[in-house]
Order: structure tokens, then C-alpha cells, then sequence
């Protein structure tokens, strides 16, 4: 509803306006104020988006009034009314930004014509308002999906060349030469957590949140100069704890150590993983520094086997796959490696094929162990039973599976281009896991998801640019981008050609 305030220090004058505009715009509210000062206070409480000021009126004249408001609400409109029709009064109005003028006494179709002139100016300015706004809440939804994306490009080795770094810059974190991973560890029925884990990271800012996989939750956290690693990594990791209906639930969390670019942070992914193999600390969470390491200058396992383990795993060779683990765990016994180290060690293996099976699109088990272990029989066994459970998950994954798959999710993205579409939401389209279905697209098609969904709107706004009706911001939001700026850097990114230009020479061409 628009809000109008009526200034006047003569009462039947007041009452006379309001009568003729209260007639004609029954839908506006209006409000009278007998002075300036009067005036000004309503301005802070009534808050009109049009006031029609008196010019001469004791105590603070209208002018006076008109230049104390517009310093605190410069979006309020002014129309002044006057006796008189003097030039340096106009003038001095006209300096402050004033709408118009009525003189005294006008006819009614005069006020209602001048009035009605800056009321439909009003209206469409809160229109447009109203749309900046649904669109930048459209934006930061689609943000909020980019970020996801982002992390799980970072930490699972699917890098998106053409869009990383433009949608690195849109999620606009503040420059920062250092970063880490937390990787939060959630209890079974997590699914109405996640939405409030990313409300209170969203609060605290200076950090990205990837997406939920299976019971894990990365978090790539920026530095903050101002305070130490510890400490950050500390506050973060009580402030996620806080989120916890009970202290008792088994959340965990494991941070990673520092590195100074986005390319090295799978490392620091990778070390938060290792924080976690034990989670029985009663702070709930643990610095990969605080690990106990092998002494010596030993490779990691898992850098060793990698691609031996993908392999393995991918054909569901678990009977090669277990003759490894175990064949680990009796050279360390051999070397009389204590328990504790061998533990580790063994963990860090377990973490791999939990990994890797993430990435093919099987959630499985977190591979903790769910006791203090004593020695090697202890570990052999412990260990066995956990490589069975994964075996099983793998061997339910592929029962189900659907041959058609990457069918389904060609025919979506095309068909649901010019929405907000990430991996999360495919995921969930199909059942798989996001890391997967990136990893899918580019075996099988020989291409990264982003660069299909791209090729997708690109190819429909070539279409719509065939249309001279319609301006490139329209184009913009109709493929499903959300900021024409970025929308020309795609384009020109992909057809080595800006938007404008591309459209010049296609109307050239046709003529």
C-alpha cells in the first residue's frame, strides 16, 4: 500500500486534500501533519512514500522540513503546495530534488492529475524494486548451489576448467592466501541437519559447505589473518557443535591442515579424513596434526595404491581388494610397527576404498573402528568386518543400478536448462551421488556436467537472440542465469564472441 503524507498548518486545507485524493485513490493511506517539525517525526514513523509539503508554515518552513528528511529517507517523494508563485521558492525545491508543485488553490482535477503523475511513478518503481528483489533471492539460491558445486569439483578431482575461477569470483570470499577442510561427521538421521548446519555457517561466513555424502559434510573454511589457525579451527568446530540437539549425539569432526591454494585442497580433505579414524574424544574434534604418524620419511599408502584400489573396486574385485588390506597390516606386524601406527595406517586405506566408492556412486559405511583395539587380531578382525559390510553396499549399488542413467540425465538437463540444476539435485533425480555423477559424464560422454548444462542454455539463447524484441538481460534470466555479467563471460567464454556482437552479426547477416 502506498503512503501519503498531507503537511499543512491550516486544518481545512488538510482536510480538503485528503478528501479530493481519498476519492480518487481509495487504496493509498494518508496521514496529516500540521507543521514541519510535526512532519519530520512522521516521516520517521508513519514512513510515506509521498508528502505534500506546505512551503510557508510557522517554525520550520517546508523547505527546511523537505531537506531534514531527504538526508535520512532519500527514497521519499515530494510535491509542494503554495500561496505562492514565486520563482526563488521553485528554485530552491527544484534543488532538492522536488517532484512538482501545486499552487493554492487548485482545482481537484489539477492535484489529481499532478499527484496521480508521481503516485503511478511510485508504483512502478516499487515493481521494479519487488523484482531486483525476487531476482537477487533467485541469485543467492543459485549461489548456494554453485558453492556445493564448487567444493565437490575441489575435493573430488572434477574440475571444471571453463567455470571454476568465474564461479570462484561470483561466490565473492574475501581474498585470502591460506585455507582448510573440516569434515563434519554426522550421526545416521541427519537429513533436517544439513539445513541447519549451512544456516549457522551461512551466519558466520568465510567458508564453503559442500554437499552431504553419506554421513560426511566437507567444509572448505578461508583464514582469517586475524586470529590463529587453532583457534579459528577451534571456534568453527564448537559453533558446528553447538547445532546439536544433545551433547550425546555422535557428531565428529576431523580439520585438515593448511594449504595456500584451492589446488592443494584435496590434501587438506584428505587430512581431515585421517582426523577422523578415532572419534572417542570428548571435545568431539581433532587436528590431523594431532595424529600419530610413522616416524620416517614413508609415502602414504593411499597415494601409493590409488589407482590399483580404483581399479579393483570399480570391477568389485573385493577378494584382491581384501588380500591387500590384510597383506598391509602383516608387513607392518612384521616390521613390530605398534598397533596404534599400524591402526592409522590401516584407516587411511579404509578411507581410500570408502572414497573411491563415493566417487563411483556408492554411499557406504564410515569406516570407523567401534572399539579401542588391543593388537593385530583384534585389528585383522575389526578390519574384516568392515571391508564386508562395503563389499555388500557395492554389490546392492549394482543390483540396482539402471542402464539408462545418463539417458535420464541428458534428457533433464535439457529439458530443465534454464533452471538452477547441480549435482545435488541430479543426485537425487537418478539416486547416485554427485561426485559420481560428474565422474559418469565425463567417462561417458567426454564431457563435465557444467559444459552439457552450458551448451544447453547457450544453444537456446542463440535461439532467443533471433528475436529483436528481446534485450539481452531478458535472454539472461530465460536460460537460467542470474547475472547478465556473467551470463557475456560464459558466452564469450564458449562462442569467442560477446552477446552483443554475436546478435550484431546475425542481424547483419539477415539483412
Amino acid at each position: 500500500m502506498i503512503k501519503l503524507l498531507i503537511v499543512d498548518d491550516e486544518q481545512v486545507e488538510r482536510e480538503g486534500m485528503q478528501a479530493i485524493l481519498q476519492r480518487a485513490y481509495p487504496n493509498i493511506k494518508i496521514e496529516q501533519a500540521k507543521n514541519g517539525k510535526m512532519a519530520v517525526q512522521m516521516a520517521e514513523d508513519f514512513c510515506p512514500d509521498l508528502i505534500l509539503m506546505d512551503i510557508k508554515m510557522p517554525g520550520m518552513s517546508g523547505l527546511e522540513a523537505v531537506a531534514f528528511i531527504q538526508k535520512k529517507h532519500e527514497n521519499i517523494k515530494f510535491i509542494m503546495v503554495t500561496a505562492y508563485d514565486m520563482f526563488e521558492y521553485l528554485r530552491e525545491a527544484i534543488k532538492l530534488g522536488v517532484k512538482d508543485y501545486l499552487l493554492k488553490p487548485s482545482k481537484a482535477s489539477d492535484i489529481l492529475q499532478t499527484v496521480g503523475k508521481v503516485l503511478q511513478q511510485i508504483e512502478e518503481e516499487k515493481r521494479l524494486a519487488e523484482e531486483r528483489k525476487q531476482k537477487q533471492q533467485e541469485y543467492q539460491k543459485a549461489l548456494a548451489l554453485v558453492e556445493t558445486d564448487v567444493v565437490t569439483q575441489l575435493l573430488f578431482d572434477h574440475v571444471h576448467e571453463v567455470h571454476l575461477d568465474m564461479l570462484v569470483e561470483m561466490l565473492d570470499i574475501k581474498s585470502t592466501n591460506e585455507m582448510f577442510v573440516m569434515c563434519l561427521l554426522l550421526p545416521q538421521d541427519k537429513d533436517n541437519l544439513y539445513p541447519l548446519i549451512k544456516k549457522k555457517l551461512r551466519k558466520l561466513g568465510g567458508c564453503w559447505v559442500g554437499a552431504l555424502y553419506g554421513t560426511q559434510l566437507p567444509i572448505i573454511v578461508f583464514r582469517d589473518p586475524a586470529k590463529t589457525f587453532r583457534s579459528q579451527a577451534i571456534y568453527l568446530a564448537r559453533e558446528l557443535l553447538s547445532v546439536r540437539k544433545s551433547e550425546h549425539e555422535e557428531w565428529f569432526i576431523g580439520i585438515g591442515s593448511v594449504v595456500s591454494s584451492l589446488e592443494e585442497i584435496r590434501q587438506s580433505y584428505h587430512d581431515s579424513l585421517i582426523a577422523t579414524s578415532e572419534t572417542k574424544f570428548s571435545h568431539k574434534y581433532r587436528f590431523y596434526s594431532d595424529v600419530p604418524t610413522v616416524a620416517g620419511n614413508e609415502k602414504s599408502i593411499m597415494a601409493l595404491r590409488e589407482k590399483e584400489f580404483f581399479d579393483q573396486i570399480r570391477l568389485g574385485e573385493w577378494d584382491k581388494v581384501e588380500m591387500n588390506v590384510m597383506g598391509f597390516i602383516q608387513t607392518y606386524e612384521k616390521e613390530g610397527i605398534p598397533i596404534v601406527h599400524t591402526q592409522q595406517r590401516v584407516v587411511e586405506v579404509l578411507w581410500l576404498i570408502s572414497r573411491i566408492m563415493s566417487e563411483i556412486g556408492i554411499q557406504t559405511i564410515t569406516p570407523l573402528y567401534s572399539f579401542k583395539i588391543q593388537d593385530y587380531r583384534q585389528l585383522r578382525a575389526e578390519v574384516n568386518l568392515l571391508l564386508e559390510k562395503m563389499k555388500q553396499t557395492h554389490a546392492e549399488h549394482y543390483d540396482q543400478f539402471e542402464a539408462d542413467t545418463i539417458r535420464q540425465l541428458k534428457q533433464y538437463i535439457m529439458e530443465h536448462s534454464h533452471k538452477d540444476i547441480s549435482l545435488e539435485s541430479l543426485g537425487k533425480k537418478v539416486g547416485l551421488s554427485p561426485i559420481y555423477i560428474s565422474k559418469m559424464f565425463k567417462e561417458k560422454l567426454g564431457i563435465n556436467y557444467i559444459d552439457f548444462l552450458t551448451e544447453c542454455r547457450i544453444e537456446k539463447a542463440k535461439i532467443l537472440m533471433c528475436d529483436p524484441e528481446k534485450s539481452i538481460k531478458e535472454i539472461t534470466y530465460e536460460v537460467g542465469y542470474h547475472e547478465p555479467n556473467y551470463f557475456s563471460k560464459v558466452f564469450k567464454k564458449v562462442c569467442k564472441i560477446s552477446p552483443k556482437d554475436y546478435r550484431k552479426n546475425l542481424f547483419a547477416a539477415n539483412n
